[in-house]
């Protein structure tokens, strides 16, 4: 297996995810700032040119949540996904799409308009919206965590992944300043050997 990453990106998901899981792969580093990820060669692997791809064989797959879902179902024994039909698979389905359907969008918009864009673009509006958006988010998110080290309660899996990969990027944008329940939820999984492995460099 190929795993196509970039530093801080959302690359950084199926790499923890694949220390997880403990099989051989490749990582193929991309410089962005070089162009790497617009090559005729990558946009036949990923035709919009962004980090990750996964190439399997045969199989190739783009977006971070889809090749987390292929990986945690081709490597049943590493039980990072509950079984299928169960209703553990109905909430690890529900928090693997909330992470990028309605957690992540209110991080890039803090992102955005504080970090990313030239500051003659940002909108402290924009800012500020997208941190009210966050704090209900995060008050679901706290709820769900309450007394659970994990998303689905004692078992770790790839929606932790998910999730705990976004909630680390609020916490280095000053996010969770006031979210304990989240702090000590990203710092939990932080302490994870593989976690760690795929932050190394």
């Amino acid at each position: 297996m190929q795993l196509y990453h970039s530093f801080r990106s959302r690359s950084t998901r199926p790499r923890w995810l694949l220390e997880e899981i403990g099989v051989p792969y490749e990582l193929v580093r991309l410089d962005r700032d070089k162009g790497a990820h617009k090559t005729p060669a990558y946009l036949k692997i990923h035709p919009h040119g962004v980090v990750p791809a996964l190439v399997d064989g045969d199989v190739t797959v783009f977006e971070s949540a889809a090749i987390c879902l292929y990986l945690a179902d081709k490597f049943p024994a590493a039980q990072l996904a509950p079984p299928p039909g169960s209703a553990a698979r109905a909430l690890y389905y529900q928090w693997i799409v909330y992470t990028m359907a309605t957690l992540e969008p209110p991080v890039l918009q803090v992102f955005s308009h504080t970090l990313r864009l030239p500051e003659a673009q940002r909108s402290p509006r924009a800012a500020d919206e997208g941190r009210r958006t966050f704090t209900e988010v995060a008050r679901v998110l706290a709820a769900s965590l309450d007394g659970k080290p994990y998303m689905l309660g004692e078992r770790f899996s790839a929606a932790d992944v998910m999730i705990g990969s976004t909630l680390g990027w609020c916490r280095r944008i000053g996010l969770l300043a006031d979210q304990p329940v989240l702090d000590a939820y990203v710092t939990r999984l932080s302490a994870r050997p593989a976690f760690q492995r795929a932050q190394a460099d």
